[in-house]
């Protein structure tokens, strides 16, 4: 819970719905470990736990009583059966005992179960007069209830107000969860609440692994620990070529690919088996989902970017309305980077449209930069396989790996590309286009410098937001290729990028547009006599190569070093569509660098211009006669970034930082619309998407709540 978001959730009735609990309230709490037996533990802090309670009765029991009476040979099996159940045929129910009706005055239903197994009693059957499925479900209610009951109890003896349920017993069992969550909220009188771990499996190995004092995992946090999904598969050490062959055989036998897939022993069956994979039908597809927890990497040097305003402590708790599509409110007290909250259907299945549209583009893309290869196009085939069945697990039952939004879905993609071995699927055509705008950078320089220093600022501007719709992840962008160069391309959106920019221009479902380009241009140029100091450094996270970062942010980045402004470019430690990455940035400045002397200086001061790269912190001190032009890398691979994980190298340059210019849809909009920071930031987004036409722009200027109280400015 400390250090994996999205862990805990609730399941009542077949939902599932996850629950953020802040840090410091989280503490004390009942963990209930449902093994063979069960533990009853409270937990008072980091460290401080002991076992309070237990019972005999528990998974061993229910694998036990199930296979002596079902001949069952597998937990699996039985839990599979219990599917297929009906406990009514066994079990003794209040209205069998007061003739269908409900007793009121004690408080319990007709259907409640007043003896488990009751009826077998009365009746003169033998075991097998009944049915497998109806004696696994009985069981298995007759345990899970009272499981659920001592848990509570337990909880109401020491004062607890939550209880984690995990174990080998519950396994992602969607019934088994309703079950326990029914006798919680049944014997507290709706007053306590039944939550469930997405890596409970993992409890008992994570806990001896962490107490492993030379690990020295003292100071985990959750910027440490990413997860991941790879497409699973039935075996432990295979290699890639192995995985293809896996998925080929079922394609082959026309059978649907989970993904991802739970590895087990051959010849297994039903939850965790492979021979017979999960799909529709009386399999434990629901469940599987439950399973689907990733791999946690643990990634030491993430950090928390420093610059992310704390709300909270601050004392700011507006609460600001996003209007895309229907209303949703926002708590600003807890950063949360996604803007588009995909537990909304519709939303959910455009962009899942979006992107299935998008694969066979992007395979062919992904193909060619393998240099067409059979083998390359084997991969692709996988990666088009392996893709579709996290798309299609993903739309079935949205929070199968946690909570979702549209950062996590277009991360999953690029990792799933890099699972199949194409680690940079646009290496072509970013090479071709960083080429063809590099060629025209000089006289784009040279029309700048002709313009009056406000004229100027303005262009940037719209420079950067016509540059930024070279972005390969839009379709409307795509098609524009095939109308002209990227030159004509970038002045034809120049054009189209004169302000006023009204709100009644914007061609999208309620979002509101303000124009305060004029309260930025205060800042950078001042009012009358008044002339304001220059950024000490500013932050610039680059989007994609090309134009939009030859043409449209190093020019800007050009005119903030003309002000004396150090420039740190913030760019993808892993490629992502056609973004720009770190590795790629100084070459492309070294080429800017020769149309321009400020690049040039500014360049060599920052060490991008020599063999070995000057350390950031140190980089202002090695020429005082230049400020500094340099590169870092973000911690990411996706369009999207989440500032609660970030590379240390960023959150060291932003120690010093006093403005962040934030480009691009997948960082500015679709991520991050609704952060707030502790300086000057500006947020230009060309945008390509359904929300905004490919020619409107939403350069959104907006003093933020913060702002006004930290005398700190967003401009939007």
């Amino acid at each position: 819970m400390h250090a994996i978001r999205h862990e805990a959730f609730t399941h009542i009735e077949g939902h599932k719905e996850f629950v953020q609990i802040e840090q410091n309230d989280l503490f004390p709490y009942l963990l209930v470990n449902i093994g063979s037996g069960v533990s009853m533990i409270k937990v008072e802090g980091e460290g401080k736990f002991q076992r309070v309670s237990g019972t005999n009765v528990g998974g061993g029991t229910y694998w036990g009583l199930g296979k002596l009476l079902t001949k069952c040979k597998s937990f699996d099996e039985l839990l599979e059966l219990s599917q297929r159940g009906d406990n009514k045929v066994i079990d003794m129910l209040v209205g069998d005992i007061y003739g269908g009706m409900d007793y009121n005055k004690i408080g319990l239903s007709a259907s409640t179960i007043a003896s488990s197994f009751g009826k077998a009693i009365s009746e003169s059957k033998e075991l097998e007069d009944y049915r497998p499925e109806d004696i696994s479900l009985s069981l298995l209610r007759m345990i899970s209830y009272n499981i659920g009951q001592i848990a509570y109890l337990n909880a109401l003896r020491f004062g607890l107000k939550r209880i984690f349920f995990g174990g080998f017993f519950i396994r992602g069992h969607a019934y088994t969860m309703d079950t326990i969550s029914f006798a919680v909220n049944f014997w507290s009188k709706s007053q306590a609440q039944a939550m469930f771990l997405r890596h409970e499996g993992f409890l008992g190995a994570l806990g001896a692994f962490m107490s492993y004092e030379k690990h020295g995992l003292d100071d985990l946090m959750a910027h440490h620990l990413v997860e991941r999904f790879p497409m699973g598969a039935p075996y432990v050490g295979g290699d890639l070529s192995e995985k293809i062959s896996w998925m080929e055989k079922f394609v082959q036998k026309g059978t649907e690919i989970i993904a991802p897939v739970p590895m087990a022993p051959p010849g297994t069956t039903g939850l965790g088996g492979f021979e017979r994979p999960s799909s529709r039908g009386n399999t434990l597809r629901s469940d599987d989902a439950a399973l689907n927890v990733g791999v946690l990497h643990l990634v030491p040097t993430l950090e928390v970017f420093p610059l992310l305003a704390d709300l909270k402590t601050t004392g700011i708790g507006t609460i600001k309305y996003l209007m895309f599509l229907n209303y949703k409110r926002y708590n600003l007290c807890r950063y949360e980077p996604n803007t588009i909250d995909l537990s909304d259907h519709n939303e959910l299945e455009y962009w899942f449209t979006v992107l299935s549209s998008h694969l066979p583009d992007l395979v062919d893309k992904a193909v060619a930069s393998e240099g067409g290869t059979d083998d390359a196009k084997r991969r692709g085939d996988a990666f088009t396989r392996a893709f579709s069945a996290h798309l299609a697990r993903l739309m079935e039952e949205p929070a199968a790996y946690g909570k979702l939004g549209l950062a996590n879905l277009l991360e999953l993609r690029e990792e799933c590309l890099r699972e199949f071995q194409f680690h940079d699927a646009y290496k072509t055509i970013k090479q071709r286009e960083n080429e063809a705008s590099l060629a025209v950078l000089s006289d784009l320089l040279m029309e700048l410098d002709s313009m009056s220093e406000e004229a100027r600022l303005h262009a940037l501007i719209e420079g950067v937001l016509a540059a930024n719709i070279f972005d390969w992840g839009s379709r409307a962008c795509v098609d524009l290729y095939h109308e002209g160069t990227i030159i004509e391309i970038y002045r034809m959106s120049r054009n189209k990028m004169q302000r006023p920019w009204r709100a009644s221009e914007i061609k999208m479902y309620c979002i509101y547009i303000v124009d305060d380009f004029d309260m930025f241009k205060e800042r950078m140029l001042g009012s009358g006599d008044k002339k304001p100091s220059a950024h000490k450094r500013a932050l610039l996270f680059v989007d994609n190569s090309g134009a939009d970062v030859v043409l449209g942010m190093l020019p800007l980045a050009r005119e903030l070093l003309r002000r004396g402004t150090e420039v740190v470019l913030v760019a993808n430690s892993l490629p992502a569509l056609n973004d720009v990455t770190a590795m790629e940035l100084p070459e492309i400045v070294a080429e800017a660098a020769k149309h321009c002397d400020i690049l040039r200086k500014a360049a060599e001061a920052g060490g991008l211009l020599m063999d070995a790269m000057i350390p950031i912190q140190d980089a202002s001190k090695e020429n005082s006669s230049s400020v500094p032009l340099m590169v870092v890398e973000n911690g990411c691979g996706s369009p999207c970034i989440d500032f609660r994980q970030v590379s240390s190298e960023l959150a060291d340059a932003a120690k010093a930082a006093d403005l962040l210019i934030l480009e691009g849809m997948g960082r500015a909009l679709h991520t991050n619309f609704n952060a707030y920071f502790k300086c000057d930031t500006l947020k230009p987004v060309g945008p390509g998407s359904k929300f905004l036409t490919l020619f409107d722009m939403a350069c959104h200027g907006k003093e933020s709540e913060a702002g006004r109280k930290t005398g700190k400015g967003e401009y939007i």
